[in-house]
C-alpha cells in the first residue's frame, strides 16, 4: 500500500535543525496520538521555540538536569513536563543532539478522535477549544510523564508520531512575543501561528503568581 503524501511521517532530519528553522515548519503538520481507545490526530497551529544555552526562558538554559534531560537529543523526541502542580505540557526535541532545543505544542486543530478528546475535556465548549493551549493539547491526546522520552520518529508503532500534514505558506505564518514567559525570556518573537485560525490560544503576557503564605 502506498502512503498518500500528507500522511508520511516527518524523518529525523527535520528535527535535526536549528530550532527557529524547525518551529514554524511545524504549522500545519499532523500529530497522531495512538491511545488503546483509539487515535487522535490534530493539525498543528500554534508552537513556541525554545533555544536552549541561548534563551533564558527555556528549561535547559541553566544546563542539565533530571527534568530536562530528553531535551538534549536526540532530535526528533518528546519532552514533557509537569507545571503548575496540574498540567502537562508537551515539546518536539530539535539538534544538533548534545544542544537543548525544543519546540512546544501551544494548540491544534483535532482532525480525528475528536470523541475521544471530548471525553478528556470536558469543559471545552465547542471543539475548537479542545486543543486551543499547551496544557489543554497535552490532555486532549492522553499525554503525560510517561511519554517523557518518547520517540516521534520510531519507524515502528510509537504512541506519538508527526506527519507530513500540508504544510502552511510562509505569508500565512505569524510570530510575536512567547504568551506567559518572564523575563529576558519573554521578549523573543518565538511564538509562531497559523493566521485568524480559531484554534490559536490568545496571547497572555507574564504575570508574577502571588506566594501563598
Amino acid at each position: 500500500m502506498i502512503t498518500p503524501p500528507d500522511r508520511t511521517p516527518l524523518p529525523r532530519e527535520f528535527f535535526d535543525r536549528p530550532v527557529l528553522e524547525v518551529a514554524p515548519d511545524l504549522l500545519g503538520r499532523t500529530l497522531v496520538r495512538t491511545t488503546p481507545d483509539g487515535p487522535i490526530a490534530l493539525r498543528l497551529t500554534e508552537v513556541e521555540a525554545y533555544d536552549g544555552p541561548n534563551d533564558p526562558g527555556s528549561h535547559a538554559y541553566r544546563g542539565r538536569t533530571a527534568r530536562n534531560d530528553v531535551m538534549f537529543g536526540p532530535p526528533g523526541h518528546v519532552y514533557v513536563y509537569f507545571t503548575y502542580g496540574m498540567w502537562f505540557c508537551m515539546n518536539l526535541v530539535c539538534g544538533p543532539e548534545g544542544r537543548a532545543s525544543a519546540v512546544l505544542l501551544r494548540a491544534g486543530e483535532v482532525l480525528e478522535g475528536a470523541e475521544l478528546a471530548r471525553k478528556r475535556r470536558l469543559s471545552a465548549r465547542n471543539d475548537k477549544e479542545l486543543a486551543k493551549g499547551p496544557a489543554r493539547l497535552a490532555t486532549a491526546l492522553g499525554v503525560d510523564r510517561a511519554l517523557d522520552g518518547t520517540d516521534a520518529c520510531d519507524p515502528g508503532e510509537t504512541p506519538l508520531k508527526v506527519l507530513t500534514g500540508t504544510p502552511v505558506a510562509s505569508d500565512q505564518v505569524f510570530n510575536g512575543p512567547r504568551t506567559g514567559v518572564a523575563g529576558e525570556g519573554g521578549v523573543h518573537p518565538w511564538r509562531y501561528w497559523v493566521a485568524d485560525d480559531p484554534t490559536v490560544s490568545p496571547y497572555r503576557a507574564h504575570v508574577p503568581r502571588r506566594r501563598s503564605s
